[in-house]
């Protein structure tokens, strides 16, 4: 269970967002610039909300004037638009950072058809094999929670259609809260339980 009540100033406005989830896939669903990447970096501890509290399974990651839980703390995965691979490390070193579990972590492998890159570096493969990868890597880390920000935007038709259908299982899997960001609606309504729309960093209702 997941549980979001922030206040925070950016350039243009101030991001006023309250949402609370179980296990199911929400998509944040809105415009450029409308605060949904600032929201994921909140829950994730990358920036830290001026005001309000976020609460995951019953845990504090944040809390108003309280000092924040680090990132390595919060067992949240990410998954960035750019996928943020560490170029230096092989498939295998980049899963295995951060990894809990190396049977978990074969059989994650297996199930995302992606064994036979495991020796191979992230500048030698497409990019819908270095998105398996950073999905890889995610739920390597046996997160709570796991963020999506635009992985798929960058991907043709075919390989997003094949990653939209791996999201799915694996959540059906592993049943963990899923927040993903598109500006896809067709996207939002295909892999959604639930959709939040966000502008000008309020919900629209």
């Amino acid at each position: 269970m997941l549980s979001v009540d922030i206040k925070k100033k950016l350039k243009n406005f101030t991001l006023d967002l309250a949402f609370s989830m179980d296990k199911e896939i929400i998509v944040l669903f809105g415009p450029s610039g409308s605060g949904k990447t600032t929201t994921l970096h909140c829950i994730s501890g990358l920036t830290h909300p001026d005001d309000g509290r976020i609460q995951l399974n019953g845990r504090t990651l944040f809390s108003g004037s309280d000092k924040p839980l680090p990132v390595q703390k919060r067992r949240v995965g990410y998954v960035f638009q750019d996928y943020a691979l560490f170029p230096h490390m092989t498939v295998r070193k980049n899963i295995l950072y951060g990894a809990e579990d190396q049977q978990e972590v074969d059989q994650l492998v297996t199930a995302l058809g992606i064994d036979h890159l495991m020796e191979e570096y992230p500048k030698n493969i497409s990019g819908g094999e270095k998105q398996r990868v950073a999905l890889a890597r995610a739920f390597a880390t046996e997160p709570d929670l796991l963020l999506l920000d635009e992985p798929f935007s960058s991907l043709d038709a075919n390989v997003k259609e094949e990653c939209h259908h791996e999201l799915l299982r694996l959540h059906d899997k592993w049943e963990i809260p899923v927040i993903l960001v598109t500006h896809d609606r067709n996207e939002a309504e295909k892999l959604a339980d639930r959709i939040i729309e966000i502008d000008h960093g309020r919900l629209v209702v």
